[in-house]
C-alpha cells in the first residue's frame, strides 16, 4: 500500500511555501529548497546558503491569511538548497516541482530529480499552463510512471482544488491513489484532468474574467458596480471580476489568457478577446494590482464620513481614478431585495438596464464557451462545474448556472449573442432533457453527453448532499429547519434561518427532533448543513426587540431555551453529533460543545464571540467552560493559571482560525471531538459516528461535580480582566463583562472552592447575561453588530 510519510516542495516562491505549508497542516515531513543566494562568500554556512527558503518560510508563515492550521507546525517544514540537499529528496515520497514557469527551468529540476528520486516515489509539477507532457523529455521509464501535474490554486489552504493532470504515461493506479489522497488527506475538491491548454478551472474562469472585461467597456459600466453585479449577487466571492484581477495580479491575468490564446488557436471565442485599453494602459504603467499598490483600484490615506480609507476606482473610458459614487442601477437594488440566490440570478438575468445586460451576455458567453469544451478539457461536464467551485469559489458551476436559467433559455440567450453552442446540447434537449443535473432515487445526476443518459455522480452513495434528500418529504420541519432521514436511521437537521442565525424555531427543532429520535426507531440526530457558514449565533435581532422593549421575561425565557436545548444535546438517550465548517461563532459554538461529538471541517472557525456584542456565553458557554477547567485540575495542580487561559478566551472573544486552534482554546476536546480535512465528507463521518455511538449507548447524568474556585478565583481574574484594561486590550465595558464571566466561571461569590451542579452555574449564568442585557451599551453593541456587521468597541 503507498503512503506518503515525507514529501519534498522545490522552489519557495509564494506558491511554494504554501504548499509546504499545507502539507504540514496535515502532519507531513516536509523538505522545501531554493537556489542558493547569489554573490555569497566561500565560507558561507548553510543558514546563508539556505537563506532564500529559510527568508521565504518566515515570510509565509507571518502573512495573512495564514498558510498554517497552527504556527507550531512551521517545525515540520525543513529548508535547504538545490546545491547542497538535493540528494536528500531520495528519502521522499512525495516530490514536487514549484518553479517558475519556465519549460527549460522546470526540465532541467525535474533532470536532477529523476537522478536523485527513489524508484516509485510520486513526481508532480505544479504549474497553471504548461503542458505536462512537455516535461517529460529525456526521462526514464520509471519517472514517467510516477510523473503528473498536481495544479493547487493559491492560497492552497483555503482554495479546495486540485488539478490532477497524468500524461499517457502515468500508472492509472497513481492517478486513483492522488484522486483519494488529494479527497481524504488534503481536503481537496480533486478534479481530473486532460493536459490540455490551462486544464479546466483557469481555460473557463479566465475567459469568463475577460469576458466582462470586454462587456464592462462595451456598456458603460464602473467597475465598482460590476464587482457587486458580478460578486456575492451571483454567488461569487466579494472580489468580483476588478479586484480578483487586481489580487491575481494583471500581468498574469493577461499572460494567462495571451498564453490561452496562443495555446487554443481553434477556440474562436478566446481567440474573440481583444485586450482592452485600459489593460494595456495599467500593464504600461506596472499598475499590476494589489502587489504594486495600484490597478483597477487605489488605497488613499483619505477617511470617508464613517472614518472608512477611501479606496479610488479607475474610469474605464478617462482612465482616471475616481472616488467611487452611489450606484443608480436597478438591477444591483433589484439584487438586494432577493435572498434567494437562484431566484436572484434569474432575475439578474431578465433585468432591462445595464446591469442586467451584463448579467445576460456574461453568462450567454459562458453558456456556450463550456459547452463546447466537452470533450476537449473534461469527457462530462461535473468536472467543469467542480473545477470552477472549488478554484474560483463560486457557489454554482457554469453548468449550475445554466440549470438555474433554464437550458432552452440560456441557449436562446447565447444564440441571440450570436454565440454558437455545441451540438449536444440541442441533442440533449430534442431527447426531453431539461436539466444537466436532477436527483433520481435520492441520488443526484449528471447529464452524460456521450452516452446521452443521466449518472451518478461519482462518490453520490458515499458522500451526504442534503440536496439529495430534499426532494423528500422531510421527517420534521418548520420554518427554521428541515430535518432528513439521511439512511441507517440517522437524522440530519439542517438550519435554513437567514444566515443560518439560532433562533426560537431552530431551538425548538433541535428539542423537537431529538424528542421524536428518542420516541421512535432512529439510532441518533447529526446537525449539519453545506452552508458556507455553519452558523454566525443567535439571532440577536429577537434580543434586541424584546431588550429594547424591556420584556425581561421573555428574555429570560428566551435565554432559558437555549441553555436548555444545549443541555438536550447533551443529556438524551440518543447520540448528537455536529459537522461543522466556516463560521461556528456565539450560540452555535455553545451547541456544538455540547454535543456528544463535533466533526469539524478543518477551515471551522469557532469561537464564543458575545463579548462583541456586550454579553456573556449565556447559551450554557460559560457553564461549560467551568465545567471543562474543573475536569482538566489535576491532583496538586494550581488550577488559577488554567483558569485564567479560559477566562482570557471567553472575555477576549478569542476565535479559532482553525479547527486545531479550537481545541488549543479549549472549544474542542481532543477526547470526542475529530477534524475533518475535506469539509464535503464532515456530515458522512458525523453519520458514520451516530452510528458507531447507537450500539449501546448510555444517556450520561447531569453533573454535580464542578470544581469551582469561589473568591479564590475571582481575585486572580479580576486582577487577569484589569491587566487587559491597563494594557488596552480592552474598554472599561469590556471589562465589565470579563468580571461577570469571571463570576460565572468561579462559581459565583463563594467563599472557599467547592463542586456545584450545572443547573447551579446555568442559573447565575442566566442571571449575568440579563444583567447585561440591561446595559445601555450592550444595547448599543448589539445595534451597531446588527446594523454594520461589525463589533463596536464601546
Amino acid at each position: 500500500m503507498r503512503r506518503i510519510r515525507k514529501a519534498a516542495v522545490l522552489g519557495s516562491g509564494v506558491m511554494g511555501s504554501a504548499i509546504a505549508c499545507h502539507f504540514a497542516n496535515i502532519g507531513l515531513e516536509v523538505l522545501m529548497l531554493d537556489i542558493v543566494p547569489r554573490d555569497l562568500p566561500e565560507d558561507a554556512g548553510p543558514d546563508q546558503r539556505n537563506r532564500i527558503a529559510s527568508d521565504a518560510l518566515k515570510t509565509a508563515i507571518k502573512s495573512k491569511p495564514a498558510p498554517l492550521y497552527k504556527t507550531a507546525f512551521a517545525d515540520r517544514i525543513t529548508v535547504g538548497n538545490f546545491e547542497d540537499d538535493f540528494a536528500r529528496i531520495g528519502d521522499c515520497d512525495w516530490i514536487i516541482e514549484v518553479v517558475v514557469e519556465r519549460l527549460d527551468i522546470k526540465q532541467q529540476i525535474l533532470e536532477q530529480v529523476d537522478q536523485h528520486r527513489r524508484p516509485g516515489s510520486i513526481v508532480s509539477s505544479n504549474t497553471s499552463g504548461i503542458p505536462i507532457h512537455l516535461m517529460l523529455d529525456g526521462r526514464s521509464d520509471d519517472f514517467k510512471r510516477h510523473f503528473l501535474g498536481t495544479h493547487f490554486f493559491n492560497p492552497p489552504r483555503y482554495l479546495r482544488l486540485l488539478e490532477i493532470i497524468p500524461t499517457a504515461d502515468t500508472d492509472p493506479d497513481l492517478v486513483d491513489f492522488m484522486m483519494h489522497y488529494g479527497d481524504i488527506y488534503l481536503g481537496k475538491e480533486t478534479v481530473r484532468c486532460k493536459d490540455t491548454p490551462a486544464f479546466i478551472a483557469n481555460r473557463v474562469g479566465v475567459y469568463a474574467m475577460s469576458l466582462i472585461f470586454q462587456l464592462t467597456g462595451e456598456l458603460g459600466l464602473t467597475i465598482q458596480d460590476v464587482d457587486k453585479l458580478t460578486g456575492p449577487a451571483i454567488g461569487r466571492p466579494k472580489t468580483g471580476t476588478f479586484r480578483l484581477g487586481d489580487l491575481v495580479g494583471l500581468d498574469v491575468a493577461h499572460k494567462v489568457t495571451q498564453g490561452m490564446r496562443e495555446a487554443c488557436p481553434d477556440d474562436e471565442q478566446v481567440q474573440s478577446l481583444e485586450t482592452p485599453r485600459f489593460m494595456h494602459h495599467l500593464i504600461d504603467n506596472s499598475w499590476l494590482g494589489n502587489k504594486s499598490g495600484q490597478g483597477f483600484y487605489k488605497r488613499t490615506n483619505e477617511k470617508d464620513e464613517k472614518g472608512r480609507t477611501v479606496i479610488l476606482g479607475l474610469n474605464l473610458e478617462t482612465l482616471e481614478y475616481e472616488r467611487p459614487q452611489r450606484s443608480t442601477l436597478p438591477s444591483l437594488t433589484l439584487s438586494k431585495q432577493i435572498e434567494d440566490l437562484p431566484r436572484r440570478i434569474q432575475a439578474l438575468f431578465d433585468a432591462d438596464d445595464a446591469g442586467g445586460a451584463l448579467i445576460r451576455k456574461s453568462r450567454a458567453g459562458l453558456f456556450a464557451y463550456v459547452s463546447k469544451r466537452i470533450p476537449e478539457i473534461s469527457d462530462q461536464i461535473y468536472p467543469v462545474d467542480a473545477a470552477l467551485k472549488a478554484g474560483f469559489a463560486w457557489d454554482l458551476g457554469p453548468f449550475e448556472y445554466w440549470d438555474t436559467i433554464g437550458i432552452e433559455k440560456g441557449l436562446k440567450a447565447a444564440e441571440a449573442e450570436g454565440y454558437s453552442v455545441a451540438p449536444w446540447v440541442n441533442e440533449m434537449l430534442a431527447a426531453g432533457h431539461t436539466s444537466f443535473y436532477r436527483i433520481a432515487d435520492g441520488r443526484r445526476q449528471y447529464y452524460d453527453p456521450q452516452a446521452q443518459a443521466y449518472r451518478d455522480l461519482p462518490g453520490a452513495g458515499e458522500i451526504i448532499h442534503l440536496d439529495s434528500f430534499r426532494a423528500q418529504k422531510p421527517v420534521y420541519e418548520n420554518d427554521e429547519v428541515l430535518v432528513h432521514d439521511i439512511g441507517d436511521q440517522v437524522l440530519c437537521l439542517e438550519f435554513r434561518s437567514k444566515m443560518n442565525a439560532i433562533g426560537e424555531g431552530i431551538l425548538r427543532g433541535i428539542g423537537d427532533t431529538i424528542t421524536l429520535a428518542e420516541e421512535r426507531d432512529w439510532r441518533g440526530l447529526v446537525i449539519g448543513n453545506h452552508s458556507k457558514n455553519f452558523s454566525v449565533g443567535a439571532n440577536l435581532m429577537l434580543l434586541a426587540m424584546l431588550a429594547f422593549e424591556e420584556e425581561w421575561d421573555e428574555v429570560e425565557m428566551a435565554v432559558a431555551l437555549f441553555q436548555n436545548t444545549a443541555m438536550r444535546c447533551r443529556y438524551s438517550a440518543i447520540p448528537v453529533v455536529m459537522a461543522t465548517q466556516g463560521y461556528v461563532f456565539g450560540g452555535s459554538c455553545e451547541l456544538a460543545m455540547h454535543c456528544d461529538a463535533v466533526y469539524a471541517a478543518a477551515e471551522s472557525y469557532l469561537g464564543q464571540v458575545e463579548v462583541g456584542v456586550g454579553l456573556i456565553p449565556g447559551g450554557a458557554g460559560t457553564k461549560e467552560f467551568a465545567l471543562r477547567a474543573s475536569d482538566s485540575f489535576f491532583e496538586g495542580d494550581v488550577q488559577i493559571p488554567t483558569l485564567v487561559e479560559r477566562f482570557k478566551t471567553l472575555a477576549m472573544g478569542t476565535v479559532g482560525t482553525s479547527a486545531h486552534e479550537a481545541f488549543d482554546l479549549g472549544l474542542l476536546d481532543e477526547t470526542r471531538d475529530h477534524i475533518v480535512m475535506n469539509q464535503q465528507r464532515n456530515i458522512t463521518e458525523a453519520k458514520e459516528a451516530v452510528i458507531r455511538m447507537s450500539e449501546g449507548y448510555v444517556m450520561p447524568i447531569e453533573r454535580d461535580d464542578i470544581h469551582v474556585l469561589g473568591r479564590t478565583g475571582l481575585g486572580a481574574l479580576y486582577t487577569a480582566a484589569n491587566e487587559l484594561y491597563r494594557g488596552n486590550w480592552a474598554s472599561e465595558h469590556d471589562i465589565k463583562i470579563a468580571r461577570h464571566i469571571a463570576y460565572v466561571l468561579c462559581g459565583g461569590d463563594l467563599s472557599a472552592p467547592q463542586k456545584v451542579t450545572e443547573r447551579y452555574l446555568l442559573d447565575i449564568e442566566r442571571e449575568r447575561f440579563l444583567q447585561l442585557m440591561s446595559e445601555q451599551k450592550t444595547l448599543e453593541r448589539i445595534q451597531y453588530m446588527l446594523q454594520n456587521g461589525k463589533p463596536l468597541r464601546n
